[in-house]
């Protein structure tokens, strides 16, 4: 289909609400095909969300407000005093079902039009609307005519019976909400979701591993969610309600001590799988209850938080290999993997990965944005980055301006469709 790209010159901004931060990037559009780059960023550890739920609205009320206030003082010089107006937003992969739909184009020898293809894609949206969820992707992923398949774009062709097969990404109407009231209140408007995993993807992977078939493993604070690519189109997203709080509330219990400080333990020592030196090298771990300041050492082996740390990484990628064996898209999943995540940063974390998965392993960072400062280029802002590339290069998968543009042709264009399809 065909994209209609920003405008030269203007603003776009991501949002993207975490289990362990909300971050913002603001991007300018630089070209006529939609390139872009980023003018401004901001995060802030996140408070009133777990699991990739909104827990409490004013506390997650105040932390985008904040993430969105650090990036439009950086942006500030482009921006003039003028605040952002709209965003587009992640949907926390747990929240998100996919379904797979087949259509048929009736053409009956007529040459296919991109307004075939939004009729047909607006169709199938309504049999998904009609379960009482919304609507977030709208992916054509194959077409085939005249039982021809591996047609990439028919737009322009002929044939005498056309079809396709249709992913469409819905969510739950309740979390929708609660994050469109969030943003609502923050005085911000909503351009678009995108699930998260989709959005790494983007981010994150080049043309070959969207093409030959690859999975995208998104591995965040409270949710690890996954997206599998196949034919340069997401053919299927999924998740699980485990992250990298777990590993820290893990540590934390194991060797009773307070939270923030098995979080540093998992960042300084931690890792995902042993190695020959761990029980020789001891580290001090700060006792529960003990009050601030100087105290008297806990040494323990690093072997013990590595035991700690595998068995709840290894569970993860398990739950994941089983999800993906039950999609049933064994032979499109391809033999590749990458991880994202702020999660993925875990030392060990590809071999890890690659034991248990059985497949190749590589951590993904965004890779398509121009202007990204250092502190957020690694893959724990993958999820953020490829928010912008989706409102740029993948528009025409928004389910709102398929419905608005399906029936946005001129009145002989619909005539001339009336008389195609009852004569």
């Amino acid at each position: 289909m065909k994209i209609k790209h920003r405008q030269k010159g203007s603003l776009i901004a991501a949002l993207d609400i975490g289990s362990s931060k909300v971050a913002c990037f603001i991007g300018r559009v630089i070209d006529d095909e939609g390139g872009f780059e980023v003018i401004g960023v901001g995060n802030q550890p996140s408070r009133g969300i777990r699991a990739g739920t909104i827990t409490d609205l004013d506390r997650a009320e105040s932390v985008i407000r904040q993430a969105v206030h650090s990036a439009e003082n950086m942006a500030a010089d482009i921006l003039k005093g003028y605040p952002l107006r709209s965003v587009v937003v992640n949907l926390p992969g747990l929240h998100a079902r996919s379904h797979g739909h087949a259509a048929d184009l009736r053409i009956a020898g007529h040459e296919i039009t991109d307004n075939d293809i939004r009729r047909a894609l607006g169709q199938a949206q309504m049999r998904v609307a009609g379960e009482g969820r919304e609507l977030i992707h709208t992916i054509p992923v194959a077409f085939e005519i005249d039982g021809h398949s591996g047609i990439r774009d028919p737009i322009g062709m002929f044939g005498q019976h056309a079809g396709m097969d249709i992913h469409i990404v819905s969510g739950e109407t309740a979390a929708v909400m609660n994050i469109c009231t969030c943003i609502g209140r923050s005085h911000l408007g909503i351009d678009a979701f995108c699930v998260s995993p989709y959005a790494a993807g983007l981010a994150c992977l080049v043309e070959d591993e969207m093409d030959l078939g690859c999975t995208v493993i998104d591995m965040g604070g409270g949710v690890t969610s996954f997206a599998v690519f196949q034919g340069g189109h997401m053919l299927y997203s999924d998740a699980v309600a485990v992250g990298g709080d777990h590993v820290t509330g893990d540590i934390a219990k194991g060797l009773t001590t307070p939270l923030a400080d098995a979080e540093r333990l998992k960042i300084m020592y931690g890792s995902a799988m042993a190695s020959q030196t761990d029980d020789s090298e001891l580290i001090d771990v700060p006792r529960l209850g003990e009050q601030a300041g100087p105290h008297a050492p806990n040494h323990i082996p690093r072997s013990l938080l590595i035991g700690i740390i595998q068995p709840r990484l290894e569970e993860i990628f398990e739950m994941v290999r089983a999800k993906l064996s039950d999609s049933g898209l064994r032979s499109l999943i391809g033999r590749r993997v990458v991880l994202t995540g702020g999660a993925a940063q875990l030392s060990g974390m590809k071999d890890l990965a690659q034991h248990v998965l059985d497949k190749q392993v590589r951590i993904g960072r965004p890779i398509r944005l121009t202007g990204l400062p250092d502190a957020v280029s690694g893959p724990a802002f993958a999820s953020t980055a490829g928010l912008l590339t989706y409102v740029c290069e993948r528009s025409g998968e928004m389910p709102a301006q398929i419905m608005a543009q399906a029936d946005g042709a001129s009145l002989w264009e619909r005539a001339k469709l009336w008389l195609r399809e009852n004569w």
